[in-house]
């Protein structure tokens, strides 16, 4: 091209008017899945927006209007093209400025159910209304038998049910808890152990994590020591023909010893219903209220078997593999040399984190690759950021604040207070 026209062609790209800040992120704003507000990142970027100026605009978030209450019924269609139907539990008294925690409540029975149609009048909490004096929103979801709790499309069910109640409602994101009775207590073992990032703590109320371990549910994609990123809140009953504190009680005390956060209360007259609940209510709400989730946890561990679930909070896995000084990890799956809790058929990796400063200690195994992202409340960008693992120095310098990136996460994420501006990424097989 001659030398003319390219100048003519700069100076015409120079003086194109660029998107209009306010106008990119209301639309950002206004977008209604995450895959939307991904398609807007390049007129973000395009705008000029300031990295600072973003970040700013992402902690505040969008502005929230008045929305309906009461019960709010609506559907989705997760990836794989099944449609869910749920239903929001929104306080008469909602105000769009005050932020709402929220309460998932996986209901029992799933095998009993043959549609995703919900049942007639279905879509409230029952017994097991939330504390009158917090603001709350509880969410209802649905299972079947064809898709019950403990499926990878309930997984994607919560996580996009939870995405469209943050694009209408304002949700305090580190308050989102989920709790289940019977079927639905498994099956907050089965989110706790799949997904932990959105979630401050999991209560399964009379559930039983064993039920998991039959291979048609398990398929080697469980683990244990996922459940020790966040708290739970346990009880069961003694009475109870189904999953009896004698049988349920061993496992539990198992899990605390191994390093899993729960407090658990055994109702030993109770059989399996929630009669104990007019006691309990008071315990049971005294521990959501005091376990608000940690976005950017100092220390995480996370186990997969695949990369569709390969991600917790700051931890990303982006590849399987043994390496030659892959590190020797307690495995609470094992729990004696010839007794495990769930299956092993196919390679698996895990990598544990722990932060200090700018400096995060890796310890992995099974994994080829990850990688870290990167917070501008728990990293210093003007220092020096180090990762080692297995005691090998694997990442020392300085890095970049990255709008594309800040903008990438928080699409994904639509989360206030778990926003990054960098990633780092490790390959351990260099």
């Amino acid at each position: 091209m001659p030398r003319h026209l390219i100048g003519v062609l700069l100076i015409a790209v120079a003086m194109a008017p660029r998107p209009d800040v306010n106008a990119t992120f209301d639309a950002f704003w206004a977008a209604e899945s995450p895959e939307a507000a991904a398609r807007l990142i390049g007129d973000i970027v395009k705008s000029g927006v300031t990295f600072d100026d973003a970040y700013r605009r992402l902690k505040h978030g969008r502005s929230y209007a008045s929305q309906e209450t009461g019960r709010v019924s609506l559907s989705n269609r997760t990836p794989d093209g099944v449609q869910h139907f749920f239903t929001l539990n929104i306080p008469s008294t909602y105000d769009p400025a005050r932020k709402y925690q929220v309460r998932f409540h996986l209901h029992g029975g799933v095998g009993g159910r043959q549609t995703n149609a919900p049942p007639a009048g279905a879509g409230g909490v029952g017994a097991l209304e939330g504390p009158g004096d917090v603001a709350q929103i509880d969410i209802v979801p649905f299972a079947w038998n064809r898709m019950p709790w403990w499926s990878t499309d309930q997984v994607l069910n919560l996580r996009a049910i939870l995405d469209t109640a943050k694009r209408l409602y304002n949700i305090d994101e580190n308050r989102v808890v989920v709790s289940g009775v019977s079927d639905g207590g498994t099956g907050a073992y089965y989110i706790a152990m799949r997904e932990t990032t959105p979630y401050a703590s999991f209560l399964p109320l009379n559930g039983f994590i064993m039920v998991l371990a039959n291979e048609e549910i398990d398929q080697g994609q469980l683990f244990p020591d996922n459940l020790r990123n966040k708290p739970m809140f346990v009880i069961n009953g003694g009475k109870d023909p189904l999953y009896p504190e004698a049988r349920v009680g061993p496992y539990v005390e198992y899990l605390k010893e191994s390093g899993v956060d729960i407090a658990y209360y055994p109702q030993p007259e109770a059989a399996h219903n929630t009669s104990w609940w007019p006691q309990m209510k008071d315990t049971f709400e005294e521990f959501v209220t005091g376990h608000a989730r940690d976005p950017h946890p100092d220390k995480l561990t996370w186990q997969t078997l695949d990369q569709n679930h390969n991600r917790a909070h700051w931890l990303v896995i982006d590849q399987l593999g043994a390496q030659k000084n892959d590190a020797e990890m307690m495995d609470m799956n094992e729990v004696n040399a010839i007794s495990r809790l769930f299956s092993r058929p196919k390679p698996q990796g895990r990598v544990d984190l722990v932060r200090n400063g700018n400096t995060v200690e890796a310890t992995t195994k099974g994994v080829a690759a990850f990688t870290l992202l990167l917070s501008p409340d728990k990293f210093d960008f003007d220092q020096p950021v180090k990762v080692v693992a297995n005691g090998r120095m694997v990442f020392n310098g300085r890095v970049e604040r990255s709008l594309k990136t800040l903008m990438k996460w928080a699409a994904r994420d639509n989360d206030r207070t778990m926003l990054y501006g960098a990633e780092v990424k490790v390959n351990l097989a260099k």
